[in-house]
């Protein structure tokens, strides 16, 4: 599994994070448009970014480049990530996921956790 980081905030936490939770994982840091080009021309599987609103500056460009129907605003300010929509949105074929960086220790273990469950 390879995952590309965007977003506006956290990219190098969220990789550590990352790395935490799954070693194997393969990871690269981008900028949002370089994150958003990756999963377009099929470099990266997944797009996680974070961003200080979950889905502004997290996912704007991967909106624009892979569509709306792709990607996932997993939290946002007051509205903390919850496991099963994460999973329902793995399940309905969301490959971007942007939340805000104060909960992306809630957030990225989550949606490791969806992908893998996806099987």
């Amino acid at each position: 599994m390879k995952i590309v980081i965007g977003g506006q905030v956290e990219k190098k936490a969220i990789e550590a994070l990352i790395k935490d939770v799954d070693p194997a994982v393969e990871t690269v840091v981008k900028s949002d448009l370089d994150a958003a080009m990756a999963m377009k021309t099929g470099q990266a599987d997944y797009y996680l970014g974070a961003c200080h609103t979950g889905g502004g500056g997290a996912l704007a460009m991967a909106i624009a480049m892979i569509g709306k129907d792709k990607c996932e605003t997993v939290s946002m300010p007051g509205k903390k990530p919850d496991a099963s929509r994460v999973e329902e949105a793995v399940k309905e074929g969301k490959i971007a996921f942007g939340f805000t960086g104060d909960h992306m220790e809630a957030a990225v273990p989550m949606i490791l956790q969806a992908l893998k469950n996806k099987g």
